[in-house]
C-alpha cells in the first residue's frame, strides 16, 4: 500500500505541474512508451544501449522503452507543428542504473517545450522563469551553463578536424575528453602499442584472409590515420589553458559575463555565443530573474543526454545533495536540424521529477 500511496502522489504532483505549463499556453501532448530505437541509435551511437532498455517488436523491429520526452516531441513537432509552439507533457521514462542501484529506473518527467525562432534569448529567459516560479516555493538552488560556448571553444582549437571532432564526440564524456585533451595537447603520451601499430604493413608476409567486422580497407584507413596523428602539432598550450579556464569557471552569471569577453579576446572563436549569453542575461533580467545571484559553471551539462547544445540549466534541493536534481532543461537547436530533415527551429525547454520535488519540499 505504501508504493501505491506514493505513485498516486506523484501522479497527482505531475497532474498539478502539468495544469500549471498548460496555463503557460502550452499545448498538451502524449508520445509512445515504446520508441524506435533506429533514431536514437542515429543520434548518440551504441553507448545509448547502456542507459536505455532495448527490446524487439514484430513491426516496429529494435525498441526501446521512452528514455526521454524531448525526441519524440521534436519528431512531432518538426512532422507536424505550428510555429511557434509550445508544449507540455507527463509520464514514465526509463533508465537502466547500473552505477547507482539507489536511483529508480523508472520515473515522472512532466516537461515544457519552446519551440520559436523569433528570438531565442527571450526563450531561454521565458523557460527558466517558468520553471523557478514554479519551484521557487521549494527554495531549491538554481544552477546554469552553457554547451555553446563549450562548442564553439573546441571548434576554434587549432589542430586537425579529425582530433576536434573527437574532442566535441566526448564531450559529454568529461573524463574521456580530458584523457584525449592531454593526449592533443601533448601532456600525456600515445596509448601503448599505437607506435608499433603505425610502423610499418601490418599485413607483410600474411597470407591468411581478414576476418572480422573490419575489411582490410577499413583497417589501413585506420592506421593511416593514426599515423597522421601521430604527426600532427599538439593544440597550444595556450589555447588548452584557456579551454581549461573556460571549464573551471565558477561564478554568477552577472560577473562570468565580464570573464568571457575577457576571454573572447584570446579565443575569438566564442565570440558569437558570448554575445549570445549577453542576450540571455538581459532577457533574463526582464523577467525578473536576480541574474547578480544564479550561479555559472563552466562545466555545467556536461553529464546530460547529448541533444544541448546551448543552454543549459538545473535546480537542486541544496538540503538534500543525495538527489538527483529537481528539474534540468536547455536548449537544443542541432536536435530540430537532425530530426527535421531539412527544416530546422531554435528550441529550448526542461522536465521536473514530481517525485525529487515532493522529496525535496518535504524535506523542507
Amino acid at each position: 500500500m505504501p508504493d501505491t500511496l506514493a505513485k498516486a502522489q506523484v501522479r497527482a504532483e505531475a497532474a498539478r505541474l502539468l495544469a500549471l505549463f498548460e496555463g503557460q499556453g502550452a499545448q498538451v501532448v502524449e508520445t509512445p512508451i515504446l520508441q524506435p530505437a533506429e533514431t536514437l541509435l542515429d543520434l548518440y551511437g551504441e553507448d545509448i544501449r547502456a542507459r536505455a532498455y532495448v527490446t524487439s517488436d514484430p513491426m516496429m523491429g529494435e525498441a526501446m522503452l521512452r528514455p526521454d520526452f524531448t525526441v519524440p516531441v521534436v519528431q512531432m513537432h518538426m512532422a507536424e507543428g505550428a510555429e511557434p509552439a509550445r508544449y507540455t507533457y507527463a509520464g514514465e521514462v526509463f533508465r537502466k542504473q547500473e552505477d547507482d542501484p539507489h536511483r529508480a529506473p523508472e520515473y515522472m518527467q512532466v516537461g515544457y517545450e519552446v519551440f520559436d525562432r523569433a528570438n531565442p534569448a527571450a526563450s531561454d529567459a521565458e523557460v527558466f522563469s517558468v520553471f523557478s516560479d514554479i519551484l521557487a516555493p521549494q527554495g531549491l538552488r538554481a544552477a546554469t551553463g552553457d554547451l555553446g560556448i563549450l562548442l564553439a571553444a573546441v571548434r576554434g582549437l587549432t589542430t586537425t578536424e579529425r582530433r576536434r571532432n573527437a574532442l566535441l564526440r566526448h564531450l559529454w564524456r568529461p573524463r574521456r575528453f580530458r584523457a584525449l585533451l592531454d593526449r592533443f595537447s601533448g601532456r600525456a603520451q600515445n596509448p601503448e602499442g599505437r607506435k608499433a601499430l603505425a610502423a610499418g604493413d601490418p599485413f607483410e608476409g600474411m597470407d591468411a584472409p581478414v576476418i572480422g567486422l573490419r575489411s582490410r580497407d577499413e583497417i589501413e584507413e585506420r592506421i593511416a590515420a593514426l599515423r597522421e596523428d601521430m604527426t600532427t602539432p599538439p593544440i597550444p598550450e595556450t589555447e588548452v589553458a584557456l579551454l581549461n579556464d573556460l571549464l573551471s569557471m565558477r561564478e554568477t552569471m552577472t560577473n562570468v559575463c565580464e570573464n568571457l569577453r575577457d576571454l573572447a579576446v584570446d579565443m575569438p572563436s566564442i565570440m558569437g555565443a558570448v554575445e549570445r549569453f549577453s542576450a540571455r542575461c538581459k532577457a533574463l533580467e526582464a523577467r525578473g530573474v536576480d541574474v547578480e545571484n544564479l550561479d555559472f559553471e563552466g562545466s555545467f551539462g556536461r553529464t546530460t543526454l547529448e541533444y544541448y547544445d546551448g543552454f543549459v540549466f538545473g535546480f537542486y534541493a541544496a538540503s538534500r545533495p543525495d538527489l538527483p536534481p529537481v528539474a534540468t532543461g536547455g536548449r537544443y537547436d542541432a536536435l530540430t536540424r537532425v530530426l527535421g530533415r531539412g527544416s530546422e527551429i531554435p528550441a529550448v525547454g526542461g522536465v521536473i521529477r514530481p517525485e525529487l520535488l515532493l522529496a525535496a519540499g518535504g524535506a523542507a
